[in-house]
């Protein structure tokens, strides 16, 4: 794999992931959370967000941090290669 190739099935989750933070932040789904009820005398709506946009920067920062293990593992592999036809 070229350090600038990106497997297939990792590109795929990062729209999967894209689309679904589109559709989590727009108006049919924020509906859901907002209303009268509250936790703790917290908004359900505040709590979605509190909650909702860490997680979804935590998904990120896992999947950046995939995707530099598997560069450094690829400029090894890369390395070892260029080492053995010398």
């Amino acid at each position: 794999m070229k350090p600038h190739q990106v497997d297939n099935s990792l590109l795929e989750a990062w729209v999967m992931f894209m689309i679904l933070g589109m559709v989590m932040i727009n108006f049919p789904f924020i509906h859901i959370f907002d209303g009268d009820m509250s936790l703790l005398g917290i908004p359900r709506l505040v709590l979605y967000f509190m909650y909702g946009w860490p997680a979804s920067i935590a998904v990120i920062w896992l999947f950046v941090r995939h995707l530099e293990q598997e560069g450094q593992r690829q400029q090894q592999t890369d390395h070892k290669n260029n080492t053995a036809t010398r």
